[in-house]
């Protein structure tokens, strides 16, 4: 698939609480296709210690509006700076890296998403929308604080919520939420991303129930295009680069 390096402009900066924001960037171009779980490295701007482009997965792509966005968790001074982008402004960005989710011909699909890790979901239940399938979405929080667009979820299917300490939805890990305790379980497909630990702790309940599961890893990138080797994970057929042969892996290949 072609890779493009273009500056976007950013058409709107909303912050969602005090830990994350989205930006919604409009191309010089017309938008190439882009797929659920593909991500974007991004260069920048005046943040002298980010010396290295930042990975970050697609949040949504509007093709009628030409735009793309991001979901950013404050982390750093780079996403500090980031957050700090006003209308107008430009990122440069290299798209649309990395595989994708599989799409599936049937059966019922739940996406999984913890934090930061929630991401790829919503373009991804667009996606499934537009091939007549409708989702289940399993998001998790650490608390009421952080819970944002559920709205927006609800939109391209049915929402299950947990944070940690019970404020919103059901208390505890998402891993714990009564979805997975169905005496019959409902879902051939689960998609998940977020935390290493909760996408070990979610594949594992997939193979339990029988389901497939695939995952997107977020390990740490440089170059994003698989020249640098810093990402590397292990799978069953070896070492294996999250930033080409991923992020998107099916769960039962990982070596976690």
């Amino acid at each position: 698939m072609k890779k493009f390096v273009h500056d976007f402009i950013v058409a709107f900066n909303n912050r969602l609480n005090s830990r994350h924001f989205i930006l919604e960037l409009q191309s010089p171009l017309p938008l190439p296709e882009i797929f659920p779980g593909q991500f974007v490295q991004v260069l920048v701007h005046n943040s002298p210690a980010t010396f290295l482009r930042r990975p970050f997965s697609i949040h949504f792509v509007d093709y009628a509006k030409n735009t793309l966005s991001l979901l950013v968790q404050v982390r750093g001074e780079g996403t500090r700076h980031m957050g700090m982008l006003k209308p107008g402004e430009t990122l440069n960005l290299v798209y649309p890296l990395g595989n994708f989710f599989s799409i599936p011909s049937s059966g019922k699909v739940l996406l999984v998403g913890g934090g930061a890790g929630v991401a790829p979901l919503m373009f991804m239940g667009d996606y499934l929308n537009r091939k007549n399938i409708r989702p289940d979405f399993l998001i998790g929080f650490r608390s009421a604080d952080e819970v944002s667009q559920i709205d927006e979820y609800s939109k391209y299917g049915r929402v299950f919520l947990s944070t940690d300490d019970g404020s919103m939805g059901e208390k505890g890990f998402l891993t714990q939420h009564s979805v997975f305790s169905q005496s019959s379980f409902p879902y051939d497909h689960m998609y998940c991303c977020g935390p290493d630990a909760m996408m070990h702790a979610v594949a594992k309940l997939a193979a339990a129930k029988g389901s497939a599961c695939e995952v997107s890893l977020e390990n740490f990138m440089a170059c994003g295009y698989g020249v640098c080797l810093c990402c590397i994970t292990q799978t069953d057929k070896g070492n294996e680069r999250v930033c080409v042969e991923g992020p998107v892996f099916d769960a039962a290949r990982l070596r976690w």
